[in-house]
């Protein structure tokens, strides 16, 4: 199915495969079908970007599949404050801020809150982004077609955060894919990006892992490996 998100905005295009409950077998699989929905985007100057840590996993499927380069995306979210579930905008690994205006104008959110949430939140960056950049240097954006991929969505509140860090460095076309999540959650994700993709959608969800027959906990040791597999295999 396709929906359009927020009348009075530019289009943003959403595909919702299905509303299936069936569970996907493993993280490779989904990413599998993620990518043949997307082999229009086959040798389009691709970079699939992975949500550490199950993410980075889906995302590899996808650039094997479709001839892509294959990075992560490191971003928190900005919690506003009184509602720390809701982003007022996210802050990336290199540090840039991206605002929600509105949420910010409604909020009346200062300068100087605005800085302690990003000096917080960019702490917690440093720590994973030490790690995985000696390992996978940062691969530019600016022009590139762009695929933001996690194993999943509940509140979406992480992939909104890279959504919005992805856009900062001025892709050609930016796409949210997400092989599962609610409906409510894919469409607000769709403000932030040019295309979104969801495999199933189904009506009642309650956790991501329910939605897996293999739902293991990815750690930092196969993250590093998968990215070190693509980085080798740029040098090829």
């Amino acid at each position: 199915m396709s929906l359009m998100a927020d009348a009075g905005k530019p289009s943003r295009r959403i595909r919702i495969v299905s509303r299936s409950q069936e569970p996907f077998q493993d993280r490779a699989e989904a990413g599998n079908l993620l990518a043949a929905e997307l082999a229009s985007y086959l040798g389009r100057n691709l970079v699939i970007l992975g949500i550490p840590r199950g993410g980075v996993v889906i995302a590899r499927e996808i650039a094997l599949a479709l001839d892509g380069e294959l990075d992560v995306v490191l971003a928190h979210k900005l919690g506003t404050p009184g509602e720390p579930e809701l982003a007022m905008g996210s802050v990336s690994e290199d540090g840039k801020v991206f605002l929600n205006e509105s949420v910010t104008s409604s909020f009346r959110v200062d300068k100087e809150y605005i800085e302690l949430e990003r000096a917080s939140q960019l702490a917690q960056i440093k720590r994973r982004t030490e790690i995985i950049r000696r390992v996978r240097p940062k691969v530019p954006l600016k022009g590139r077609v762009v695929i933001v991929t996690d194993d999943g969505v509940a509140t979406g509140a992480t992939a909104q955060a890279a959504l919005w860090a992805a856009r900062m460095e001025a892709p050609e076309r930016l796409v949210c894919a997400m092989p599962i999540g609610p409906e409510e959650t894919i469409e607000r994700l769709a403000g932030g990006a040019d295309e979104t993709l969801c495999l199933r959608a189904p009506p009642m969800f309650a956790a991501v892992g329910q939605f897996y027959r293999r739902f293991y906990p990815v750690e930092d040791e196969e993250m590093l490996r998968i990215l070190r597999e693509a980085t080798d295999g740029n040098k090829q």
